[in-house]
């Protein structure tokens, strides 16, 4: 089986890199691979990659996720989150391929505390949100056997992430300030990796129609940006690293207090019951891919 995946550098596409190694013969791209185009900014590009490879499955991990830039650059947005994987899906379609595609709590307009369900009603906030709603819309329409998985908070340990910048804050300052009024479980692009590497052959050893379709991934439990700094920084603490904040000098402000030009939602809170119910699959406590992420950076 050959596998081609978009976005190879990124942090999920890193880790898809190890994690569907085991499938099958994986062609791995960036937007700057040679043999093979690999941007989703050249849609001519990347539908003859599809046809030259000929995958009996394509993982799309590339986006364009800079949330803020994206209110400016909405065309370049759009491209990359809406044309280019209702390309792939066309694509895919013709050549009988699965289609493994990540989008993002960021479809929904963040209101209440429930955690959001796949069918609940979609309301995007910002253009990276419209963008990543009609990529869905697009693959679902075009591309029969496909794989959607929605998730939020995305940290590895490769790269920057959010646990990083605290520490970096906290060497530096006596106190950090961290929003407190947005809610989500922090998730390793490492379990999204494994998680759909396991969905993957799942799928492709029964009807495409008994799994086809949307799906919420993410770590269990819930907290808001001010306690995940809070964690880090307790984690820290017990590892022996020497910080001038400590979790008791983080101090809780409102989303307000931070403007942003793109309008960040209150409640990424996401259900994963059809997730793990398809599948059989249990999904960690958000704590420990964090804590364990954190031993490997420290």
């Amino acid at each position: 089986m050959k596998i081609l995946l978009f976005g190879k550098n990124g942090q999920v596409g890193w880790e898809l890199q190890r994690s569907l190694a085991p499938l099958g013969e994986l062609v791995a791209l960036d937007r700057h691979s040679k043999e093979f185009c690999g941007d989703l900014g050249n849609l001519d590009g990347i539908r003859e990659t599809v046809r030259q490879v000929r995958p009996e499955v394509i993982v799309n991990a590339a986006a364009y996720t800079a949330v803020d830039k994206a209110e400016s650059d909405a065309a370049t947005a759009h491209t990359v989150n809406a044309e280019a994987p209702g390309v792939l899906a066309e694509a895919a379609s013709a050549a009988g391929a699965w289609l493994v595609h990540y989008s993002t709590d960021y479809v929904f307009d963040g209101s209440g505390s429930k955690p959001w369900e796949e069918a609940d009603p979609t309301g995007p906030l910002s253009a990276y949100g419209r963008t990543k709603l009609e990529g869905e819309q697009r693959i679902i329409a075009q591309c029969a056997q496909h794989l959607i998985l929605r998730t939020s908070w995305v940290y590895a340990a490769r790269g920057g992430n959010f646990a990083k910048t605290m520490l970096r804050l906290a060497a530096e300052r006596d106190r950090l300030t961290v929003i407190n009024d947005q809610f989500g479980a922090p998730t390793g692009a490492d379990l999204l990796a494994d998680v759909t590497a396991h969905m993957l052959r799942s799928a492709l050893t029964g009807p495409a129609t008994r799994v086809a379709g949307t799906y919420h991934v993410a770590a269990t439990g819930e907290t808001s940006w001010h306690g995940y700094a809070q964690f880090v920084l307790d984690c820290a603490a017990k590892s022996g690293r020497t910080l001038r904040a400590s979790p008791d000098t983080v101090d809780p402000v409102a989303t307000s207090a931070f403007p942003t030009p793109a309008v960040r939602p209150h409640n990424s809170r996401l259900n994963t019951t059809k997730l793990r119910s398809a599948f059989g699959l249990q999904l960690p406590a958000w704590q420990q891919g964090v804590a364990r992420m954190l031993a490997e950076i420290t």
